[in-house]
């Protein structure tokens, strides 16, 4: 009886993430995202049943679709996880960026990324990629800023070559912060 209980809170924690797969993509990518969630950030991670393609966002004239459109509509989902991550294949972008690797809602809920702009090179690399992005805009929802540490994965990135700089870790003072955040999440 008591392994029930136990898994039962468990699964109600807080500190606990949906990936939401949002159109075809690829299913591994969204795995290893998922276990760098988990290894990283000690979040538990979910994988949610695949939705379609965010039509509601395409943006005509540029050929991408609002970042800003789809968290939104990520938002109204009241079930499940109280974070969630949308995943996406499609190219993404905000009102004043050309584009952007992910959006996020600095200290809320909801985060999305695209793995648009992260394929060229091995698929090695652009899952390497796919991992430190989702983590990245989860850091976010956790409320962590840009980083000035060069060698921090909350740094920003500009461009693939920065991003395939950075290290799959955060500096000490990002990973004291989210460790800090998820430890206060769980004792809610």
């Amino acid at each position: 009886m008591n392994d029930l209980v136990s898994d039962q809170s468990k699964s109600k924690a807080k500190a606990h993430i949906d990936l939401i797969p949002l159109g075809r993509i690829d299913q591994l990518a969204v795995s290893i995202i998922a276990a760098n969630l988990q290894a990283i950030l000690g979040l538990n991670s979910d994988i949610s049943k695949p939705r379609p393609d965010p039509d509601y966002a395409l943006l005509p004239q540029r050929r991408q679709f609002d970042a800003l459109k789809i968290i939104k509509e990520l938002y109204r989902e009241t079930h499940g996880a109280p974070f969630k991550l949308g995943v996406t294949a499609l190219d993404i972008c905000t009102p004043i960026l050309t584009f952007v690797y992910g959006e996020s809602q600095l200290g809320g809920k909801i985060a999305l990324i695209s793995l648009n702009r992260l394929q060229e090179g091995s698929p090695d690399l652009a899952y390497e990629r796919a991992a430190k992005i989702g983590v990245h805009e989860v850091g976010h929802i956790l409320g962590l800023e840009h980083c000035w540490e060069v060698r921090c994965l909350m740094h920003f990135s500009r461009n693939i070559e920065q991003l395939d700089s950075l290290p799959l870790q955060f500096c000490s003072a990002c990973e004291f912060e989210t460790t800090r955040r998820i430890r206060a999440l769980d004792s809610e």
